[in-house]
């Protein structure tokens, strides 16, 4: 499986969109409707309950689980790797301490951050908000289709780049079309009340 046919779905956990309910099971469902990532996404979870939950997902997923901003917790529990914003420790000190394999990607969301990253090793880009999202505050200016296009251009030859913010089974077309390998969403399928559909209905409209 190559990486991008690995980010071509990526759901993204979120404890208040959970409301409760298990998130194993909530991404065993997203997986099953076409999910081919889960990044674990926790701003309230403390560290050892993050690591838990990693390696739980671990366990019971087939597809490869990613930790949002913490390297650390993803090499503890056995994640396939880790997802940086450009406020955390740089990738590129970074990458040398990893092991070999070990699936590194950064955060873009404008085209002064992507001409700073350009040259760091990662092994794909998130670029967005592509539309304006309610599950990250401080996201920034949505950019649309054009400006997601502008700052995906910038990435390096054969890096992936993943279209996140605000993505929907009704926009998702429109960046792939635009340069996309793939999206990431956080509400479209985590807050769904049928994971399952919803991720379906991601996939078709990727396909």
């Amino acid at each position: 499986m190559t990486l991008a046919s690995w980010v071509r779905l990526m759901v993204l956990t979120d404890d208040a969109l959970l409301k409760g309910r298990d998130a194993v099971d909530v991404c065993r469902r997203a997986v099953a409707g076409g999910a081919t990532l889960i990044q674990v996404r926790s701003k309230t979870r403390p560290p050892l309950e993050v690591t838990g939950l990693t390696r739980a997902l671990v366990a019971a997923l087939p597809v490869p689980v990613l930790v949002n901003d913490r390297v650390d917790v993803a090499l503890a529990a056995g994640a396939a790797g880790a997802h940086l914003g450009q406020d955390d420790p740089p990738l590129d000190r970074l990458r040398p301490v990893v092991p070999p394999g070990f699936v590194l990607g950064v955060s873009v969301g404008s085209a002064a951050e992507a001409d700073r990253v350009r040259d760091w090793p990662a092994d794909y880009w998130s670029v967005g908000p592509c539309y304006a999202t309610g599950t990250k505050p401080d996201a920034g200016t949505a950019l649309g289709v054009a400006g997601f296009s502008g700052v995906a251009r910038r990435a390096p030859p054969g890096v992936p780049v993943v279209a996140i913010g605000g993505i929907t089974a009704a926009n998702a077309g429109d960046l792939v079309r635009a340069g996309a390998a793939g999206v990431a969403v956080i509400a479209a399928v985590t807050g769904a009340s049928d994971p399952e559909r919803a991720a379906r209905e991601l996939a078709a409209a990727l396909a």
